[in-house]
């Protein structure tokens, strides 16, 4: 039914976007193909570039390294997994950004503007904090600690944004940006302070996590990463007709039959557990929820159902190779992974603002 009335909006439909429609529709299929090749062709380099280099074909004959154990571990239990993890936390940014341009219908939305990063951020670092305070080690609570700090975290501050820019019924961007912003700097003033007050084992912990990175990554990190955001991964999808009946507005997405308040708290909800998990796994990872689905829509269109898995195709090719870039730059040393999608990322998107002339809306 709400596709039915979308297709007899398509003028509208069209007029209302944040980006105008590119001169050709690349077919789904093609589109897909494409990414998940070259996603396929990245994760392929990925466990290839490292400081030691890997015999593939010994290892094709002997994938068990009964004959050679320092290449099969290499492979099997530090570059694999590390691999999988960027792929799934790069997945997760990108569709979870391209579900909140949609919902908040502004190419410069990302989940930072609900206040789920940085709240995901002060939530892990109260934990670390926490646990050096009361003297206890960091293995008590060890990784799901982490995860469940961050989760509160952003569950706590995304919550809190929303209920403010919801005040007086419908969702204000402006309202939802502006909160954001004062959560971020609230955050962040949290956040010093516990840097301030625990010790330098804490502090370096805190520090280093906050610059993003996948060093350490486990077979254990990567099982966490499925649970957590897998659901968000496939479920988003199924939201690709709402989010687009939202890019007309609130009022008339409520016309076509959509339940506007049911699909936000659901896509909140995802878009909260995903990337509190990225966050709590791999630290601040900045602009790949921001870059990679405005991209694709300037290229693609606003139709999420082709959008959101395009998405996070190319979020998760976009970090694996950026991994790869960040464990060669400086080798043996490795450049923290944050760090380097924000020096990539922010002067790409300052040259998106400068072409397309894109501001937000009064």
């Amino acid at each position: 039914m709400i596709r039915g009335r979308l297709l007899s909006c398509r003028p509208f439909f069209h007029s209302s976007l944040v980006a105008p429609m590119p001169s050709h529709h690349p077919s789904a299929r093609k589109v897909l193909t494409g990414l998940t090749g070259l996603l396929l062709i990245g994760l392929a380099l990925a466990l290839g570039s490292g400081v030691t280099r890997l015999d593939w074909v010994a290892l094709l004959r002997d994938p068990l390294g009964q004959a050679n154990a320092g290449q099969a571990l290499i492979l099997w239990q530090l570059r694999l997994p590390r691999v999988l993890l960027a792929g799934l936390i790069g997945a997760a940014l990108a569709m979870t950004g391209a579900a909140m341009q949609g919902l908040f219908r502004n190419p410069l939305a990302d989940p930072s503007i609900i206040g789920v990063t940085s709240g995901a951020s002060l939530g892990a670092s109260v934990v670390i904090a926490g646990l050096s305070m009361f003297g206890v080690g960091a293995g008590t609570l060890g990784l799901s600690g982490l995860i469940a700090g961050a989760f509160l975290g952003g569950l706590i501050t995304s919550a809190l944004v929303y209920r403010m820019a919801s005040a007086g019924g419908g969702t204000s961007v402006v309202m939802m940006l502006l909160v954001g912003l004062a959560v971020a700097a609230l955050a962040g003033a949290v956040n010093s302070a516990l840097a301030f007050v625990v010790d330098n084992e804490a502090l370096r912990r805190i520090s280093l996590w906050q610059m993003g990175g996948l060093t350490g990554a486990s077979w254990q990190q990567v099982q966490m990463a499925a649970v957590l955001m897998l659901p968000a991964l496939l479920l988003l999808p199924r939201q690709a007709l709402a989010l687009d009946a939202l890019l007309l507005g609130e009022s008339e997405a409520r016309h076509l039959g959509v339940d506007v308040t049911a699909v936000q708290r659901q896509l909140i909800v995802l878009v909260v557990l995903a990337v509190a998990a990225a966050v709590a796994l791999a630290g601040v990872i900045a602009f790949i929820g921001l870059i990679v689905p405005h991209m694709l829509r300037l290229w693609l269109g606003p139709q999420h159902r082709l959008l959101l898995p395009a998405s996070g195709l190319a979020g998760a090719l976009l970090l694996v190779l950026a991994d790869v870039l960040a464990r060669s730059l400086l080798p043996p040393a490795e450049l923290p992974l944050g760090i380097l999608t924000a020096l990539l990322g922010a002067p790409l998107f300052l040259s998106l603002l400068r072409q397309r002339q894109l501001f937000l809306p009064a």
